[in-house]
């Protein structure tokens, strides 16, 4: 019966496999990115939502929309990522569980946090994202994986751009709270 099983789902996994004309070494190396990056962005998008909604302070609502907007452009970028590990004929994340396998983000859980703390936790994930994302580029360069590629030159820049903004922020903020 395990065979039958093991069988069963070895078909079911071949049919979701999208033809590409790239290598299957290929695809395998780029995984090795793709998905800890989808995975990475869920996990930041949910980070930059608590953060958003326990946003206090005298900031509070230059600071509460800032990271609404960075959230919201977290948010955009997991469906092409993850539509892009689906055109490379892989599986992407299916669940919060496999979301927590994968991220490299970490939680914070904390019932208060200072707005400065959160500015500058968030600018150090975006710094890691970013450099995660340059690490997968560089794999799709040498696998000729194009569209991976130029798909992620846009979302570096984006989170360039949000450490940026983190970054200026948290020079204006009160590293005390108040």
């Amino acid at each position: 019966m395990a065979t039958t099983t093991s069988n069963h789902n070895a078909n079911e996994r071949s049919a979701l496999r999208t033809p590409t004309d790239l290598p299957e070494k290929a695809v395998t190396e780029i995984m090795k990115h793709l998905n800890p990056l989808v995975a990475d962005a869920f996990a930041l998008y949910v980070k930059t939502k608590n953060f958003h909604w326990h946003m206090s302070g005298p900031n509070f609502r230059d600071y509460h929309l800032l990271l609404d907007e960075q959230a919201a452009q977290i948010y955009a970028s997991i469906d092409p990522l993850a539509e892009r590990v689906r055109k490379l004929g892989q599986t992407t994340i299916r669940s919060i569980g496999d979301i927590g396998k994968q991220a490299r983000i970490k939680d914070n859980n904390e019932t208060f946090v200072k707005p400065f703390d959160m500015l500058i936790e968030l600018m150090e994930d975006n710094k890691a994202t970013a450099k995660a994302m340059r690490e997968a580029h560089e794999c799709c360069d040498d696998n000729k994986d194009s569209g991976t590629a130029s798909l992620l030159e846009v979302f570096i820049d984006e989170t360039e751009r949000r450490t940026w903004f983190l970054f200026e922020s948290a020079r204006g903020a009160d590293p005390s709270g108040h």
